[in-house]
């Protein structure tokens, strides 16, 4: 079969699972949402914040507060969206159909990814123009300096979680397995690694931790983290090619 129908079907079977369109949908609302309630509680408390918060303080980086909420969908997408065809036991008829198993997976992700950047990027630029709209006179500018990177760069940030997701998936096949693997990693494992002080060094170069990095535009005050923005977007998308990569040897190996 030609990768343009197979992208077609691909298509087709992505939009046509509620479940899918769902955590896309909520993945917009709650970022979105969490990003003004914070950015509102935050000009209301600016002046009574410590001094050291002050400095560090991040207008940008307040309007995407929700994203630590959106990316939970956008890891449910990813996964969805590769375990689904596995868990219906479709994934036997995709593959007679598909006997070209890395452009039945590399067609899937394009696919998955491609909608995945455009309710990231509309995402990113909704939450910080609604958050910046609460900050008052602590807002930040679109063509501040860092300011329009940052923003690109959380909706890259969403894509490349949906991505990663989607590696892993390929990997283990089972929805659950997957989805009490990923968010364990991402909500528990990542945040201890990253504030215990003995192993900060080693929790930076997580993906989410290395990927947040792009979303920073105000540095903060001691950081002395060995990359900059977009070094840490390009580690997390060498996470990205390990789990694409690592799904795509299994799939070829293993019967379906």
């Amino acid at each position: 079969m030609a990768a343009v129908q197979v992208i077609r079907s691909e298509w087709t079977k992505i939009r046509s699972v509620a479940s899918t369109v769902w955590t896309l949908s909520l993945a917009v609302v709650v970022t979105v949402a969490l990003g003004m309630l914070i950015s509102a509680l935050s000009r209301s408390q600016f002046d009574r914040m410590p001094a050291r918060e002050r400095l560090n303080f991040d207008p940008t980086v307040v309007s995407f507060a929700g994203m630590t909420l959106g990316q939970l969908a956008m890891i449910v997408f990813g996964v969805l969206v590769v375990s689904n065809e596995y868990s219906t036991g479709m994934i036997r008829t995709s593959l007679a159909a598909v006997p070209q198993r890395a452009t039945f997976l590399f067609s899937k992700i394009a696919v998955a990814a491609a909608l995945a950047l455009a309710v990231g990027m509309a995402t990113s630029f909704a939450a910080f123009f609604l958050g910046q709209s609460l900050l008052g006179s602590h807002r930040t500018e679109i063509g501040d300096p860092g300011v329009l990177r940052a923003v690109i760069g959380g909706g890259l940030y969403m894509t490349l979680i949906a991505m990663f997701s989607m590696g892993v998936a390929s990997m283990l096949r089972s929805p659950m397995l997957s989805l009490g693997i990923l968010m364990p990693f991402f909500f528990l494992i990542s945040n201890i690694l990253g504030n215990v002080d003995a192993t900060k060094k080693i929790g930076r170069f997580l993906p989410d931790q290395a990927g947040s990095r792009i979303m920073q535009v105000v540095p903060r005050v001691d950081d002395d983290t060995p990359y900059g923005p977009w070094g840490g977007l390009g580690i997390m998308g060498l996470w990205v090619v390990a789990a694409l990569t690592g799904g795509y040897i299994l799939l070829k190996k293993r019967d379906a």
